[in-house]
């Protein structure tokens, strides 16, 4: 029964362990015109979207008022912007978004352009941006993805080491 337990945990860390791997992959390494992750790092959306939280995002051809999008520069010194639409103004190629965080009271300043959009958020959950975040760096790589991967492979180097040896028994038995 321990056994058991021990094997049902362990495929668990497995799983874990390469969705934590692709979930970082997915955040370090976005593809334009794809789904997207991104990490929330303030509370301008909250309770909606917790600080730390991540939003899967997409791009789609239209945006409508009330649909929560991700916008604007992504590079090491700027982070997206993740606000809900409180209005669209013009038509056509003039058309700009007005938006809003859900726990501001004042709409953003800057009104934003289609091209600026980087997608239409998904659906996000809570906390794995922080996970995703310590991941990115040195040391966080190294306990959450380098020692795991490290305790798997030589887990199944004993297995195999293991049933090498029982072959080689039985073979002497025989």
């Amino acid at each position: 029964m321990v056994e058991k337990l021990f094997s049902v945990a362990y495929y668990i860390f497995i799983a874990a362990l390469a969705t934590l791997g692709l979930l970082l992959v997915a955040a370090l390494f976005p593809i334009e015109g794809n789904i997207q992750i991104k990490i929330v790092k303030s509370g301008s959306m909250e309770p909606t979207i917790r600080t730390g939280s991540i939003v899967v995002v997409k791009p789609h051809t239209s945006y409508a008022q009330g649909d929560i999008i991700t916008f604007g520069p992504d590079t090491k010194k700027e982070v997206p912007i993740t606000h809900r639409i409180v209005g669209i103004q013009g038509d056509g190629a003039q058309i700009r978004f007005l938006t809003k965080g859900d726990a501001n009271e004042d709409a953003d300043i800057k009104d934003i352009a289609p091209r600026e959009v980087i997608g239409k958020a998904l659906f996000s959950v809570p906390y794995l941006g922080y996970v995703i975040d310590f991941a990115r760096k040195p040391l966080g790589f190294f306990l959450l993805i380098i020692v795991p991967a490290c305790i798997v492979i030589v887990d199944e180097l004993v297995t195999i080491w293991k049933e090498l040896r029982g072959g080689r028994e039985k073979n002497r038995d025989s």
